[in-house]
Protein backbone atom coordinates (compact mmCIF):
# COMPACT_ATOMS: atom_id res chain seq x y z
CA UNK A 1 0.00 0.00 0.00
CA UNK A 2 1.29 3.42 -0.99
CA UNK A 3 -0.92 6.50 0.15
CA UNK A 4 -0.91 10.50 0.58
CA UNK A 5 -2.88 12.46 2.50
CA UNK A 6 -2.96 16.08 1.88
CA UNK A 7 -3.97 18.54 4.82
CA UNK A 8 -7.11 20.54 4.02
CA UNK A 9 -5.18 24.08 3.91
CA UNK A 10 -6.54 28.01 4.02
CA UNK A 11 -6.29 27.90 0.37
CA UNK A 12 -9.83 27.94 -1.43
CA UNK A 13 -9.08 26.42 -4.69
CA UNK A 14 -11.61 24.81 -6.63
CA UNK A 15 -10.80 21.83 -7.08
CA UNK A 16 -7.71 20.21 -4.73
CA UNK A 17 -6.65 16.58 -3.84
CA UNK A 18 -7.38 14.95 -0.30
CA UNK A 19 -6.06 11.64 -0.57
CA UNK A 20 -4.65 9.44 -3.09
CA UNK A 21 -2.96 6.12 -3.38
CA UNK A 22 -2.62 2.42 -4.91
CA UNK A 23 -3.39 -0.28 -2.07
CA UNK A 24 -4.10 -4.41 -2.36
CA UNK A 25 -6.52 -5.06 0.29
CA UNK A 26 -7.35 -8.73 1.55
CA UNK A 27 -9.15 -8.13 4.94
CA UNK A 28 -12.50 -7.10 5.95
CA UNK A 29 -11.60 -4.18 7.84
CA UNK A 30 -11.75 -2.79 4.64
CA UNK A 31 -14.96 -0.70 4.75
CA UNK A 32 -15.95 2.93 4.07
CA UNK A 33 -20.14 4.15 4.97
CA UNK A 34 -20.45 7.72 3.42
CA UNK A 35 -22.80 8.70 5.71
CA UNK A 36 -20.04 8.19 8.65
CA UNK A 37 -17.57 10.27 7.13
CA UNK A 38 -18.04 13.74 8.15
CA UNK A 39 -20.12 16.40 6.66
CA UNK A 40 -17.45 18.18 4.63
CA UNK A 41 -18.54 17.52 0.90
CA UNK A 42 -16.03 14.94 -1.23
CA UNK A 43 -15.26 13.14 -4.43
CA UNK A 44 -13.92 9.59 -4.03
CA UNK A 45 -12.93 8.21 -7.94
CA UNK A 46 -11.83 4.43 -7.19
CA UNK A 47 -10.11 2.05 -10.21
CA UNK A 48 -10.19 -1.17 -9.45
CA UNK A 49 -7.54 -3.36 -10.80
CA UNK A 50 -7.72 -6.83 -9.81
CA UNK A 51 -9.61 -8.62 -7.51
CA UNK A 52 -13.46 -7.26 -6.36
CA UNK A 53 -14.83 -5.44 -4.18
CA UNK A 54 -18.46 -4.59 -3.20
CA UNK A 55 -20.82 -1.42 -3.55
CA UNK A 56 -24.10 -0.56 -1.97
CA UNK A 57 -25.63 2.59 -3.25
CA UNK A 58 -29.15 3.54 -1.90
CA UNK A 59 -30.68 0.62 -2.23
CA UNK A 60 -28.72 -1.74 -5.21
CA UNK A 61 -25.74 -4.00 -4.34
CA UNK A 62 -23.29 -4.13 -6.95
CA UNK A 63 -19.86 -5.96 -7.40
CA UNK A 64 -16.79 -3.90 -8.56
CA UNK A 65 -14.88 -5.83 -11.21
CA UNK A 66 -11.44 -5.26 -12.96
CA UNK A 67 -11.42 -2.28 -14.65
CA UNK A 68 -14.51 -0.87 -13.47
CA UNK A 69 -14.19 2.84 -11.58
CA UNK A 70 -16.75 3.92 -8.75
CA UNK A 71 -17.26 7.64 -8.36
CA UNK A 72 -18.78 9.13 -5.01
CA UNK A 73 -19.43 11.98 -3.59
CA UNK A 74 -19.79 12.48 0.16
CA UNK A 75 -21.97 12.80 2.49
CA UNK A 76 -24.24 9.96 0.88
CA UNK A 77 -26.57 6.87 1.23
CA UNK A 78 -23.96 4.40 0.53
CA UNK A 79 -21.15 1.52 2.04
CA UNK A 80 -18.22 -0.03 -0.14
CA UNK A 81 -15.82 -2.90 1.68
CA UNK A 82 -14.57 -6.14 1.15
CA UNK A 83 -15.63 -9.64 2.43
CA UNK A 84 -13.99 -12.04 4.28
CA UNK A 85 -11.41 -14.17 1.99
CA UNK A 86 -11.65 -11.39 -0.63
CA UNK A 87 -8.99 -9.23 -2.14
CA UNK A 88 -8.89 -5.72 -3.52
CA UNK A 89 -6.94 -3.88 -5.52
CA UNK A 90 -6.84 -0.56 -6.96
CA UNK A 91 -6.02 3.38 -6.95
CA UNK A 92 -7.61 5.99 -6.14
CA UNK A 93 -8.27 9.92 -6.05
CA UNK A 94 -10.32 12.01 -3.39
CA UNK A 95 -10.92 15.74 -3.87
CA UNK A 96 -12.61 18.32 -2.39
CA UNK A 97 -13.60 21.91 -4.29
CA UNK A 98 -16.72 23.69 -5.50
CA UNK A 99 -15.16 22.51 -8.96
CA UNK A 100 -14.64 19.09 -8.28
CA UNK A 101 -17.62 18.47 -6.44
CA UNK A 102 -19.93 20.09 -9.21
CA UNK A 103 -17.96 18.42 -12.14
CA UNK A 104 -17.83 14.64 -10.62
CA UNK A 105 -21.61 15.32 -9.21
CA UNK A 106 -22.90 16.25 -13.03
CA UNK A 107 -20.99 12.81 -14.21
CA UNK A 108 -22.31 10.79 -11.32
CA UNK A 109 -26.14 12.25 -12.16
CA UNK A 110 -25.01 10.29 -16.03
CA UNK A 111 -23.33 7.12 -15.03
CA UNK A 112 -24.27 6.55 -11.79
CA UNK A 113 -21.61 5.24 -8.94
CA UNK A 114 -20.00 2.41 -11.57
CA UNK A 115 -19.01 2.44 -15.19
CA UNK A 116 -16.03 1.98 -17.69
CA UNK A 117 -13.46 4.08 -18.59
CA UNK A 118 -11.42 4.04 -21.76
CA UNK A 119 -7.79 2.13 -21.11
CA UNK A 120 -6.04 5.95 -22.00
CA UNK A 121 -8.18 7.20 -19.41
CA UNK A 122 -7.21 4.87 -16.44
CA UNK A 123 -3.48 5.89 -17.81
CA UNK A 124 -4.04 9.20 -16.93
CA UNK A 125 -5.63 8.64 -13.85
CA UNK A 126 -2.97 6.70 -12.78
CA UNK A 127 -0.54 8.82 -13.87
CA UNK A 128 -1.88 11.43 -12.06
CA UNK A 129 -2.25 9.63 -8.85
CA UNK A 130 1.48 8.37 -9.16
CA UNK A 131 2.37 12.23 -9.26
CA UNK A 132 1.00 13.34 -6.32
CA UNK A 133 2.01 10.41 -4.84
CA UNK A 134 6.02 11.35 -5.59
CA UNK A 135 5.89 15.19 -4.01
CA UNK A 136 3.13 16.88 -6.81
CA UNK A 137 0.96 17.67 -3.75
CA UNK A 138 4.53 19.76 -1.91
CA UNK A 139 2.68 22.93 -3.58
CA UNK A 140 -1.17 23.93 -3.05
CA UNK A 141 -1.14 24.87 -6.72
CA UNK A 142 0.73 21.59 -8.16
CA UNK A 143 -2.05 19.68 -6.58
CA UNK A 144 -4.61 21.35 -7.91
CA UNK A 145 -3.65 21.33 -10.96
CA UNK A 146 -3.25 17.76 -11.05
CA UNK A 147 -6.35 16.98 -9.55
CA UNK A 148 -8.53 19.10 -11.84
CA UNK A 149 -6.37 17.06 -15.14
CA UNK A 150 -7.83 14.05 -13.34
CA UNK A 151 -11.73 15.73 -13.47
CA UNK A 152 -11.14 16.89 -16.76
CA UNK A 153 -9.93 13.43 -18.30
CA UNK A 154 -12.45 12.25 -16.67
CA UNK A 155 -15.42 14.72 -17.81
CA UNK A 156 -14.01 13.99 -21.65
CA UNK A 157 -14.44 10.15 -21.14
CA UNK A 158 -17.63 10.42 -19.98
CA UNK A 159 -19.32 13.35 -21.86
CA UNK A 160 -16.96 13.35 -24.91
CA UNK A 161 -14.61 15.86 -26.17
CA UNK A 162 -16.84 15.81 -29.96
CA UNK A 163 -19.67 17.83 -30.78
CA UNK A 164 -23.18 16.31 -30.50
CA UNK A 165 -23.55 14.56 -34.14
CA UNK A 166 -26.32 15.76 -36.44
CA UNK A 167 -29.30 13.19 -35.81
CA UNK A 168 -28.06 13.27 -32.20
CA UNK A 169 -28.85 16.76 -31.76
CA UNK A 170 -31.83 16.48 -33.52
CA UNK A 171 -32.81 13.68 -31.35
CA UNK A 172 -31.73 16.52 -28.03
CA UNK A 173 -34.11 18.84 -30.05
CA UNK A 174 -37.35 16.61 -30.02
CA UNK A 175 -36.78 16.04 -26.39
CA UNK A 176 -36.40 19.65 -25.52
CA UNK A 177 -39.61 20.55 -27.41
CA UNK A 178 -41.22 17.63 -25.42
CA UNK A 179 -40.58 19.03 -22.30
CA UNK A 180 -41.55 22.28 -22.80
CA UNK A 181 -44.58 20.60 -23.94
CA UNK A 182 -45.09 18.59 -20.77
CA UNK A 183 -44.24 20.73 -17.97
CA UNK A 184 -47.20 20.09 -16.25
CA UNK A 185 -46.77 16.60 -15.84
CA UNK A 186 -44.16 13.69 -14.88
CA UNK A 187 -40.80 13.47 -17.25
CA UNK A 188 -38.84 10.73 -15.98
CA UNK A 189 -35.72 10.31 -17.79
CA UNK A 190 -37.29 6.88 -18.76
CA UNK A 191 -39.63 8.18 -21.13
CA UNK A 192 -37.25 11.51 -22.31
CA UNK A 193 -34.97 8.51 -23.33
CA UNK A 194 -37.93 6.30 -25.01
CA UNK A 195 -39.01 10.32 -26.88
CA UNK A 196 -35.26 10.21 -27.86
CA UNK A 197 -35.03 6.78 -29.29
CA UNK A 198 -31.96 5.93 -27.27
CA UNK A 199 -30.96 3.56 -24.27
CA UNK A 200 -31.50 5.60 -21.13
CA UNK A 201 -27.17 5.51 -20.44
CA UNK A 202 -26.49 6.81 -24.05
CA UNK A 203 -29.76 9.39 -23.95
CA UNK A 204 -28.29 11.22 -20.45
CA UNK A 205 -24.50 10.53 -22.22
CA UNK A 206 -25.77 12.73 -25.00
CA UNK A 207 -27.99 15.25 -23.37
CA UNK A 208 -25.77 16.18 -20.68
CA UNK A 209 -23.06 16.86 -23.81
CA UNK A 210 -25.78 18.78 -25.74
CA UNK A 211 -27.24 20.84 -22.74
CA UNK A 212 -24.44 20.94 -20.56
CA UNK A 213 -26.26 19.50 -17.60
CA UNK A 214 -27.99 16.08 -16.65
CA UNK A 215 -31.41 15.72 -18.44
CA UNK A 216 -33.60 15.76 -14.55
CA UNK A 217 -31.94 18.96 -13.59
CA UNK A 218 -32.61 20.74 -17.04
CA UNK A 219 -36.40 20.07 -16.24
CA UNK A 220 -36.04 21.39 -13.37
CA UNK A 221 -35.00 24.26 -14.40
CA UNK A 222 -37.24 24.47 -17.46
CA UNK A 223 -40.30 24.37 -14.53
CA UNK A 224 -38.87 27.01 -12.15
CA UNK A 225 -38.56 29.41 -15.19
CA UNK A 226 -42.06 28.87 -15.82
CA UNK A 227 -42.60 29.60 -12.53
CA UNK A 228 -41.04 32.58 -12.84
CA UNK A 229 -43.10 34.08 -15.79
CA UNK A 230 -46.26 32.65 -14.06
CA UNK A 231 -45.43 34.42 -11.01
CA UNK A 232 -45.14 37.78 -12.82
CA UNK A 233 -48.46 37.79 -14.15
CA UNK A 234 -49.72 38.38 -10.91
CA UNK A 235 -52.96 36.94 -11.75
CA UNK A 236 -52.77 32.62 -11.22
CA UNK A 237 -52.60 31.49 -7.53
CA UNK A 238 -49.21 30.14 -6.04
CA UNK A 239 -50.99 26.45 -5.79
CA UNK A 240 -52.20 26.57 -9.34
CA UNK A 241 -48.87 27.27 -10.54
CA UNK A 242 -47.40 24.39 -8.37
CA UNK A 243 -49.20 22.30 -11.14
CA UNK A 244 -48.66 24.14 -13.84
CA UNK A 245 -45.11 23.47 -13.56
CA UNK A 246 -44.94 19.61 -12.51
CA UNK A 247 -44.96 20.15 -9.00
CA UNK A 248 -47.95 18.36 -7.68
CA UNK A 249 -46.63 19.16 -3.76
CA UNK A 250 -46.74 23.08 -3.13
CA UNK A 251 -44.56 22.64 -0.38
CA UNK A 252 -41.83 20.46 -2.46
CA UNK A 253 -42.41 23.30 -4.94
CA UNK A 254 -41.75 26.11 -2.64
CA UNK A 255 -38.46 24.06 -1.18
CA UNK A 256 -37.01 23.79 -4.74
CA UNK A 257 -38.01 27.20 -5.51
CA UNK A 258 -36.49 29.01 -2.53
CA UNK A 259 -33.17 26.89 -2.77
CA UNK A 260 -32.66 28.29 -6.12
CA UNK A 261 -34.29 31.66 -6.01
CA UNK A 262 -33.32 32.21 -2.05
CA UNK A 263 -37.31 33.06 -1.45
CA UNK A 264 -40.86 31.16 -1.41
CA UNK A 265 -43.06 31.83 -4.54
CA UNK A 266 -45.10 34.11 -2.64
CA UNK A 267 -42.17 35.95 -1.39
CA UNK A 268 -40.42 36.11 -4.84
CA UNK A 269 -44.25 37.35 -6.06
CA UNK A 270 -44.72 40.62 -3.31
CA UNK A 271 -41.22 41.51 -3.24
CA UNK A 272 -41.36 42.08 -7.14
CA UNK A 273 -37.93 40.01 -7.61
CA UNK A 274 -39.03 38.99 -10.75
CA UNK A 275 -38.54 42.71 -12.19
CA UNK A 276 -34.76 41.85 -11.86
CA UNK A 277 -35.15 38.84 -13.76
Amino acid sequence: MKSVSLPRGRQRLHTMPTSTGYEIRTDSSYSWDGRKRGQSSFTVLQHTIAGAGNLRYENRTYRVRPGETLLLVIPHNHRYWLEDGGRWEFFWISMHGEEALRIQQDILNVTGPLFKLNPETIDRLADCTLRLIEGGADRPGSASSIAYEAAMVLYDDVFGSHPVASKESRAMQHVIDHIAANLDKPLPVEELAQVSGMSRAHFSRVFAASEGMPPAEFVVQKRLLRAVKLLAKNTVPVKEISILCGFPDPNYFAKVFRRVYGASPTEYRTSGMYLSV
